[in-house]
C-alpha cells in the first residue's frame, strides 16, 4: 500500500470522526436533561501499517485547511508550523539499533553544540517550512521529509555545490532535466522551490516504490548516493543473511550519515527545548501568494506594481536568473502573502504597458543576454563580453561547455 493509499483512507476516517464528534457534540448540548450514555473517550482505529486515528480529541497528524479554520473560530490557539511539522513526525518513536541510535545520537550532539547554526537555518527555512510541510503530508510522508533541504543546502534556495547541483533539494542538472524541471539562460527549475519541491517528493516516492517497497530511509540513501549504490549494498547484505534495510548497510560516508542527520534535526525540532534551541515563529499559512502570469513582466515592474521590494521577490523566486519572469519557461510568480488581492489580480491579467514591456523581453534583446550563434564557444562569448568564463558557465547552470547549441539564451550576469 503507498503512502499516499494511507492518506486518503486516514483522512476519509478522520473527517468521519470529526463530524461524529460535532454531531455528538451538538446532542449533547442540546439534550442536557436527557440519561448520560457510557461511550469509550479515545476510540481508536488500526490501519495495516500500524497507523492509527483517534478521536478529535486527540492529535492529528496534519490539519485540513477546514479542520484549521474550525478551531480557530472557537477561539483555541491556534497552530503553528512547527506544531504541525511535529505531529507529522513519523520516526520519532522507532527504536534503532544500538549502533544506528548511536549515529542519530553523535549528529544530536554536534547540533546541539552549536545551536546557532540550527536558528540560522530556520530562519532562512521561515517562507517555505509550512508550504513545504502541507506537500509532504498532503502525500501521506512523514514529517521528517520537510526537513530534507536543512541536510541538502542549509535552506538555502540559491545554494550550488562544487560537483554542479542546486537548490532547497540539491539537484544534479542530469536529474533536474529527467525529473522535467526547466533549465535555460533565463530560469533554473531546480532553484525554484514549488517545482524543485514537488520534483523531489516525486522522486523519493517514485524510487521507493520502484525499488524498496516502499522504505523511504533506503530510498533517501538512493537520493543521496544513486540507487545503483544502494541496491548493490543490499544485496550484498541480503546474502549475509540480513534484511537489507537502511542501518544494515555499507554505503559512502555521506549516506552512512544522511539519514542520521536528518533523524538528528528532527529529534532536536520535536523537543528543542530540552536542547537549548529556541526557533523562530513560523505561521502554519504559507508565507507566499501564488500569481498566474501568460505574459513576461520584470521583477523591477512587478515590484512598482505590487508596492514590493526588488529584493523581497527575488529572495521569493530565486529561479529567475535574469530578474525577470517569461512564461515560456515559468508561469508561477511568488509574491509576499499580504500582497492586495486586487492587485495581484491586475498584475495577473497584466495592462498594455505589462503587455507591451512582455514583446520586449520576450525578443530577448537584453543587453543582458546573448543568443548562442553557429561557431560561438564559451571563452568567446566571454571575451567578448569582458565577463569570466566560469561566471558565464555558473550563471548559466552549464555542465558540458561544449554543447552550445544555436539559439540558446546565455545569460550574460549574476542578477
Amino acid at each position: 500500500m503507498t503512502y499516499r493509499t494511507i492518506r486518503q483512507r486516514l483522512m476519509l476516517s478522520a473527517g468521519s470522526t470529526v463530524i461524529m464528534g460535532l454531531m455528538l457534540a451538538a446532542a449533547a448540548s442540546s439534550q442536557a436533561s436527557a440519561p448520560a450514555y457510557e461511550t469509550t473517550a479515545n476510540a481508536t482505529t488500526a490501519l495495516p501499517n500500524g497507523v492509527t486515528t483517534t478521536s478529535p480529541t486527540d492529535t492529528k497528524p496534519y490539519p485540513t485547511p477546514f479542520q484549521t479554520h474550525f478551531w480557530e473560530a472557537l477561539e483555541l490557539e491556534p497552530q503553528n508550523a512547527w506544531t504541525t511539522l511535529r505531529k507529522s513526525f513519523q520516526w520519532q518513536e522507532k527504536t534503532l539499533p544500538v549502533e544506528a541510535q548511536a549515529r542519530v545520537d553523535e549528529w544530536i550532539e554536534h547540533y546541539r553544540s552549536s545551536p546557532e547554526n540550527i536558528i540560522t537555518i530556520t530562519e532562512r527555512a521561515t517562507p517555505w517550512l509550512a508550504w513545504i510541510t502541507q506537500q509532504v503530508s498532503e502525500r501521506g510522508l512523514p514529517g521528517e521529509i520537510a526537513l530534507i533541504p536543512f541536510v541538502e543546502s542549509s535552506f538555502d534556495p540559491g545554494a550550488r555545490s562544487h560537483r554542479g547541483a542546486a537548490g532547497l533539494w540539491q539537484f544534479m542538472p542530469r536529474t533536474g532535466d529527467a525529473l522535467g524541471l526547466v533549465r535555460n539562460g533565463n530560469y533554473d527549475g531546480r532553484l525554484d522551490v514549488l517545482t524543485s519541491t514537488e520534483a523531489a517528493l516525486d522522486y523519493l516516492e517514485m524510487q521507493a516504490d520502484q525499488w524498496y517497497e516502499g522504505d523511504l530511509m533506503l530510498s533517501l540513501a538512493a537520493y543521496n548516493a544513486g540507487a545503483g549504490t544502494v541496491n548493490r549494498a543490499q544485496r550484498q547484505v541480503q546474502g549475509q543473511g540480513l534484511s537489507g534495510d537502511y542501518w544494515d548497510l555499507s554505503l559512502p560516508y555521506e549516506t552512512m550519515q544522511y539519514v542520521p542527520k536528518l533523524k538528528a534535526i528532527a529529534t532536536i525540532i520535536n523537543d528543542p527545548e530540552k536542547y537549548g534551541v529556541s526557533l523562530p515563529e513560523i505561521h502554519i499559512d504559507p508565507a507566499f501568494a501564488k500569481v498566474q502570469l501568460a505574459h513576461a513582466v520584470s521583477l523591477s515592474e512587478a515590484s512598482q506594481m505590487l508596492d514590493v521590494s526588488k529584493m523581497a521577490l527575488a529572495e521569493l523566486n530565486p529561479g529567475l536568473l535574469n530578474g525577470s519572469i517569461d512564461p515560456r519557461s515559468a508561469q508561477t510568480l511568488l509574491v509576499p502573502e499580504e500582497v492586495d488581492k486586487q492587485v495581484l489580480a491586475q498584475l495577473s491579467q497584466g495592462n498594455s504597458q505589462a503587455q507591451g514591456n512582455s514583446q520586449a523581453l520576450a525578443q530577448n534583446n537584453s543587453a543582458d543576454t546573448h543568443r548562442v550563434e553557429r561557431g560561438d564557444s564559451l571563452s568567446a562569448i566571454a571575451a567578448r563580453y569582458n565577463i569570466d568564463q566560469q561566471d558565464l558557465i555558473r550563471w548559466n547552470s552549464i555542465d558540458r561547455p561544449s554543447a552550445l547549441q544555436p539559439g540558446q539564451l546565455l545569460t550574460l550576469s549574476g542578477r
